[in-house]
């Protein structure tokens, strides 16, 4: 490095080592930085038209010389040894070095021990308190010797890089403060050390002499230089470092409760500037602790980069922006695009894992679980925030799931982690779903016994499913394994209606009669004598059950007893449908109307009139009344007034079957349509028909959570989507399907699917059908 300057061309006036003088400058007059508007010197050496420099080039022009010229003077002392960086203990380093004390000393043994040696002295910029104004005072004291590198050219590197960084950063004999204050000189800091920093530090004062004061001001470092009264040295106030902002600078004001350690005064002398810790090169190498990024090696450097460079580093900030926007607009596109590989990785920060506990969670629970389930698979701890228990509640929930018994306990799925039960009935229930959709339909068990009958009446509850039929019989079969558990035999007529609730089972017939029977042992429990015509409809709830007769009465039983508590007159004609909510009965009827019955007083609470024709089918919620009827029209009634609140028109023939879950109505008709409605508004959502929609009338329906499942005389059951209105698939097609063979009756659950078959012409055996989609979670 000696060597390399005293190749140097001598300055006019210095031949005699003396510099010429300097031009005067008043102390008082302070010396700033180009202004915005004056483009960086040498613009020229970046291809850019050049321009009018700044008004303070002379001024570090001649700092620069005199600085030159110093060095130019003869060395009369002999030079003392050199101290290998890569071999020197702390306490070596400590002893022959200027201004490294005991724990700077230490931080670059360790650096060292990090890195596996230093790859030239510029590694030493990366460690906290080294300044490249320190490390320039000890540069010609300093050897790296390393497999790759020359020391004389690091040493060179070195100079070349001091040069162009602190080239306006001359010591100003008249004021004895840095020249560099007002751009704040870099700091370049590990992230290991910045631990280190968090602690409180007052007045702290190291081997150098130079003290170090700590305030909150933001999250990177604020160099501000001052001149320190009384001693001629640079003072350098530092905040205390932070947990990393995620975009850019987030600054703060300083804490009443923080206070300046003594010594300070913070006062408007004081010039902050704010500059960052590291260079971008720096940022990258920190993120691989120990290796040197990647460069390309593919082209050989230019001869003039590293003038070029140096160029670039002695221009302020604002300069350099300039610069760069000049430079980005002359590149090509896939130069661009290298630009944004290499920065973009750079600035990827998981958020998520810096959040406390209740906020991350709180931000995933905005994720659909789809997405959630993506989440987990990042890395672990997203995984443990990913199977949160009261998360997945939350989504079932939504779904309107609920948890299963037998997931009621976690269960470990390895050493400290714990699975999730609610995401588990979740995941159990999409499976589910997808089977319903999607998956392949499993062989359906086939469930005989009705012979040639006609299936009058299905009901499907638990694991016990109950068919009547004019055969005068009701069988119950297992859902699980398919076969007949009990014949019920007492009935003289055929059975028309039924209901199930556990072991208790009632049914209706053709003999006038009700009956109470235990599914468990066959016995029928009780009789129940009093209608005069045919049991065509009833509605059981809790000990109650509620009978229609076409002898247009309604009786209310107590299937516990066997006495008929209260009977219901007003009718004038057959009773076809009634729905009972323990308070109020709500029956429908061929006489066109809706009554609305007090079944405690007998009495009835309204009449709803507006049917032009039969009524065939109710729906009750408790809060609405929904009718439909021969006359193709559906209404709904506000059942505390008895007012028609809507009339729903589009079907053109009887509507068969409806059903009512949180303000949906799909009602299933016989012009082979399916329409849901919302009957806040009296819209129609949608219309289940097209190409594959049913080609007969629509003989029963159900629709569970996502789904519609519609049954028709054509042999055919459909699923749709009950969103969308989209049809899904043929869940049942009949062989025989269109020439006789019929579906008369379905039920479905979450995960089965009951359907009672046949024809009246022979050409479809009688049988129940038995699909399951359920899953194994085992």
């Amino acid at each position: 490095a000696r060597a390399s300057r005293a190749r140097r061309p001598k300055l006019p006036g210095l031949e005699s080592g003396i510099p010429s003088p300097a031009p005067s400058f008043p102390s008082s007059t302070p010396r700033t930085r180009p202004t915005h508007s004056h483009p960086p010197i040498g613009r020229e050496a970046w291809g850019f038209p050049a321009r009018c420099s700044g008004p303070s080039v002379h001024h570090t022009d001649w700092l620069r010389d005199l600085r030159k010229a110093e060095a130019l003077r003869p060395n009369v002392m002999e030079s003392p040894e050199k101290v290998d960086v890569n071999r020197a203990s702390a306490e070596e380093l400590e002893t022959a070095l200027f201004g490294i004390g005991r724990k700077r000393a230490r931080a670059i043994v360790r650096r060292r021990e990090e890195l596996k040696g230093f790859s030239s002295l510029n590694d030493l910029l990366h460690i906290k308190g080294i300044t490249g104004h320190l490390l320039e005072r000890n540069c010609e004291l300093l050897l790296c010797h390393t497999n790759q590198l020359n020391t004389e050219t690091s040493m060179q590197g070195l100079s070349s890089s001091s040069d162009s960084s602190f080239s306006d950063g001359a010591v100003d004999e008249e004021s004895g403060v840095h020249d560099g204050w007002e751009e704040g000189e870099n700091e370049e800091m590990d992230d290991r050390e910045e631990e280190d920093l968090s602690d409180t530090a007052e007045g702290i004062e190291d081997e150098c002499g130079e003290s170090y004061y700590y305030f909150v001001a933001d999250k990177k470092w604020i160099d501000l230089v001052q001149e320190a009264q009384g001693r001629g040295l640079v003072q350098r106030v530092k905040p205390k470092m932070k947990r990393k902002s995620e975009n850019g600078l987030d600054v703060r004001a300083l804490s009443p409760g923080k206070k300046l350690c003594k010594g300070s005064e913070y006062s408007s002398s004081l010039s902050p500037c704010i500059n960052t810790a590291t260079t971008f090169g720096d940022l990258r190498n920190g993120n691989i602790p120990g290796q040197h990024r990647r460069r390309i090696t593919s082209v050989a450097p230019p001869s003039d980069l590293q003038e070029w460079l140096g160029m670039f580093q002695k221009w302020s900030g604002p300069e350099k922006l300039l610069a760069l926007d000049e430079l980005i607009d002359r590149c090509e596109t896939s130069q661009i695009k290298y630009m944004m590989q290499v920065i973009e990785p750079q600035f990827q920060r998981d958020f998520i894992s810096l959040l406390p506990k209740e906020l991350a969670l709180y931000v995933l629970s905005f994720l659909e679980p789809r997405d959630l389930l993506r989440a987990a698979q990042t890395c672990r701890y997203w995984r443990i925030l990913a199977e949160d228990n009261l998360l997945w509640r939350e989504k079932c929930r939504e779904e309107v799931i609920e948890e299963p018994l037998y997931l009621r306990r976690r269960r470990m799925l390895s050493t400290g982690f714990m699975y999730s039960p609610w995401k588990s009935a979740f995941m159990r229930q999409h499976k589910i779903d997808t089977n319903w959709r999607s998956g392949e339909i499993k062989p359906a068990k086939v469930l005989k016994g009705h012979d040639d009958h006609v299936i009058t009446c299905l009901q499907f509850s638990g694991n016990r499913i109950l068919s009547g039929s004019d055969d005068n019989t009701l069988k119950v079969w297992s859902a699980i394994t398919g076969e007949c558990v009990q014949t019920l035999v007492g009935h003289t007529g055929g059975v028309w209606s039924s209901q199930m609730r556990g072991n208790i089972v009632i049914s209706g017939s053709t003999d006038r009669t009700l009956k109470v029977w235990n599914a468990e042992t066959g016995e029928c429990i009780h009789t129940l004598y009093g209608h005069a015509s045919t049991v065509r409809c009833m509605h059981l709830h809790g000990n109650k059950v509620v009978s229609g007769s076409r002898d247009a009465t309604l009786r209310v039983w107590d299937i516990d007893t066997g006495r008929c508590l209260h009977t219901l007159l007003g009718h004038v004609a057959a009773v076809r449908c009634v729905q009972y909510d323990g308070k109020r009965v709500v029956s429908g009827a061929y006489d066109y109307t809706v009554k609305v019955w007090d079944p405690e007083t007998e009495t009835c609470v309204h009449t709803l009139q507006g049917h032009t024709n039969r009524v065939y089918s109710l729906q009750y919620d408790g809060v609405h009344i929904v009718s439909g009827s021969l006359d193709t029209s559906i209404r709904v009634w506000d059942a505390e007034n008895g007012n028609c609140l809507h009339t729903l028109m589009g079907h053109q023939s009887l509507t068969s079957g409806m059903e009512l879950k949180d303000n949906i109505l799909v009602s299933g008709n016989a012009d082979s349509t399916v329409k849901i409605w919302d009957i806040k508004t009296g819209q129609c959502l949608q219309t289940l028909q097209g190409a594959n929609k049913h080609q007969s009338a629509v003989t029963c329906l159900q629709f569970i959570q996502k789904f519609v499942v519609t049954s028709s005389d054509d042999g055919t059951v459909k699923l749709w989507d009950l969103k969308t209105g989209e049809f899904i698939r043929n869940l049942v097609a009949l062989e025989s399907g269109g020439s006789g063979g019929v579906v008369w009756r379905l039920r479905a659950s979450k995960t089965k699917l009951i359907c009672a078959v046949g024809s009246r012409n022979g050409t479809e055996e009688t049988k129940l059908l038995v699909l399951d989609f359920d899953v194994d979670m085992k």
